[in-house]
């Protein structure tokens, strides 16, 4: 099986009401209710995915799991990834597996995230601890189109991971980065 080519792009928003609110006056369709994703990526010791530009993800949302491996493809304007993913029966027991085969997570971060359909493209309502986003995800058309309806174009597109979103967001504030969630009494996620 090879792996799926993942395309997209995010838009920033003032608030989850003015995303929301846009993405409906273009005609999406909500494809997925509003739920807290808790995201943790794992690599080795010593950074060996990272080094490569490599994401492992374990996705936890409404008690199911999911594993994610990315790798990095080469894209312009968007951001372009090779994607494998799958399901999994027990997601707390999968990263006991992965800890004990010598990952550790290195990142956690949440997000409330909400899905609409429009032709050929998901469009996510992401709300984070850094800010809101719209995430733009099918193929290059349908990306451009969508966020052409929205009133952005490619100056506005933003490729950076919600890792990176993060530190920016921590250094701009003098926050030291540890975990994007939205229990700030462990993790400094501070909201504006």
């Amino acid at each position: 099986m090879s792996p799926a080519l993942e395309r997209e792009i995010k838009l920033k928003f003032d608030s989850p009401g003015a995303a929301r609110g846009a993405v409906h006056a273009i005609g999406a369709r909500l494809s997925k209710p509003r739920r807290l994703q808790r995201d943790a990526l794992f690599d080795t010791e010593e950074r060996g995915l990272s080094a490569r530009q490599q994401v492992l993800r374990l996705r936890m949302e409404e008690g199911r799991g999911f594993v994610t491996f990315k790798s990095p493809a080469y894209h312009p304007t968007l951001k372009l990834r090779e994607e494998l993913e799958t399901t999994v029966g027990d997601g707390q027991v999968l990263g006991d597996i992965l800890e004990r085969a010598g990952f550790h997570v290195w990142f956690r971060y949440e997000k409330y995230r909400e899905e609409f359909v429009l032709d050929n493209v998901v469009i996510a309502v992401d709300e984070t601890p850094v800010g809101t986003f719209v995430e733009i995800e099918g193929s290059e058309r349908g990306i451009t189109d969508a966020a052409a309806a929205l009133g952005r174009g490619p100056t506005d597109y933003v490729v950076d991971s919600y890792r990176t979103l993060f530190v920016q967001y921590c250094e701009a504030r003098g926050l030291s980065a540890t975990h994007m969630t939205f229990d700030v009494s462990d993790d400094v996620a501070a909201r504006d």
